[in-house]
């Protein structure tokens, strides 16, 4: 408005200032300059009522303005509002959408995490064929709280206490005892103190450096399916095959996959890691120790992951000393098409006998033939050696498809497995296993 009066103000001034001159033009050369007064005075006119026009969308634009403000002024208020009500709703445990674990300390981060993997086997061991109901031994049923907190930009401080529990295992049921009740396991109960610069420390129990050095697996068949081939019916007895007996020999006691030394109570350490190689080592009570060294890598439309472990294990077989255990795996998969393949291979020295070992082989395929998930298929063969006597064999083969339902965190699998042992004391017969059964995580 201030704009619009100083323009009119400056132009009317110009006018008066020549409208003296102009008079004696007028006068002197008629017509001519009283059509250019008239001029301008329409030319003034026209400027008056354009500023006019923008002088009311500019009022008109004022007012939108307001509006808009008063709108914003009240969606905030209504926010306020709808957080207030949503603070309350959560004290009073009335949001059934968020989800969260609330941890003792407000430092720690807490997270629950678990699985229930169940499956039906339909054993035949030569002399008869039977159904049981088992918890998959390969992955078993468990529930786990990991804690972490967050001391500065270098170190973080972890906790894992995971229990497992799984009714009727499948390394566990046999013929003589067709439910064999419900096995409960301490898995973890671990502190950790983590380093971007200087490496990770474990106390407590937990994986040993070597524990899953001969299980890497890229498969994705890997619940059923993976180089401890006998966890889906290791408790199954081979039949004689001169009389029907049972030989006492258990699937778990012919195939064994050398895969490090389990979870112990244990200090650990391993390297930061570089490149996708780390080391790690740890030490155990009752004098043992290991050592093992991990890598994983993508390039070339390849992904691969590889382990190498040994372990001092100062324990007796059979009369027969045994010091050192050896173990190893690499898994591959070409990311375009899926295909893949997975080796494992382990041994121990024995004193004064054969050393016991094992070599197992799965070629894969993985493909999204479903909307609702990956695909897996497999087909394994595994051979161990020396380990129900000082000259026998075990062979399996296996076939799997595990198809993925990512939207519910579970996976439907199905297995045929056949077990092979030529045994230097007696004759048995194979134990073939046809399984079928759902993982789901929460």
């Amino acid at each position: 408005m201030l704009k619009r009066k100083v323009l009119i103000g400056f132009i009317g001034l110009l006018l008066a200032f020549q409208l003296p001159f102009a008079t004696p033009a007028f006068a002197a050369g008629g017509t001519v300059d009283a059509e250019t007064v008239a001029r301008l005075e329409g030319l003034i006119k026209a400027q008056q009522q354009q500023l006019e026009m923008q002088q009311q969308q500019l009022e008109a634009l004022q007012q939108q303005v307001g509006q808009f403000k008063q709108t914003v002024t009240e969606t905030q208020v209504q926010a306020r509002e709808a957080k207030a009500v949503a603070d309350e709703m959560k004290i009073a445990n009335l949001d059934p959408v968020k989800k969260a674990v609330t941890s003792g300390s407000e430092k720690v981060k807490l997270v629950l995490s678990g699985q229930v993997n169940r499956a039906l086997n339909v054993v035949d061991d030569g002399d008869n064929t039977e159904a049981y109901f088992v918890d998959n031994s390969a992955s078993g049923s468990r529930f786990r709280l990991v804690g972490a907190a967050k001391l500065d930009d270098d170190l973080t401080l972890g906790t894992r206490i995971e229990l497992g529990f799984s009714p009727n295992t499948s390394s566990q049921v046999s013929q003589d005892d067709m439910a064999s009740g419900d096995s409960f396991d301490q898995r973890y109960a671990d502190i950790s103190l983590d380093s971007k610069r200087y490496g990770k420390i474990f106390l407590g129990k937990g994986d040993t450096s070597s524990n899953n050095s001969a299980e890497v697996d890229l498969s994705g068949t890997d619940v059923v399916q993976y180089a401890s081939i006998a966890d889906i019916a290791g408790g199954m007895e081979f039949v004689e095959s001169s009389g029907d007996d049972l030989s006492g020999i258990r699937v778990s006691d012919a195939f064994k996959d050398f895969d490090g030394l389990s979870r112990k109570s244990r200090i650990r350490y391993d390297t930061p890691t570089f490149y996708g190689a780390h080391l790690s080592t740890s030490w155990i009570s009752d004098k043992r120790w290991d050592a093992s060294a991990w890598w994983g890598g993508k390039g070339y439309g390849f992904n691969v992951v590889s382990a190498a472990a040994m372990a001092y294990i100062n324990t007796e077989k059979n009369g027969e000393d045994s010091d050192w255990q050896y173990d190893g795996s690499f898994s591959i998969l070409h990311e375009n098409t899926g295909l893949n393949l997975t080796f494992s291979a382990g041994k121990q020295d024995v004193d004064n006998q054969g050393d016991p070992s094992n070599v197992w082989v799965k070629g894969g395929w993985r493909a999204d033939l479903v909307d609702y998930g990956t695909t897996s298929f497999g087909i394994d063969y595994g051979k161990s050696t020396n380990l129900t006597t000082a000259k026998d064999d075990g062979y399996s083969v296996g076939a799997t498809v595990v198809q993925v339902f990512n939207d519910y965190g579970a996976e439907f699998y199905a297995q045929y497995r056949v077990f092979s042992l030529d045994n230097d004391d007696r004759n048995v017969e194979d134990i073939n296993v046809a399984t079928i059964g759902t993982r789901v995580k929460f």
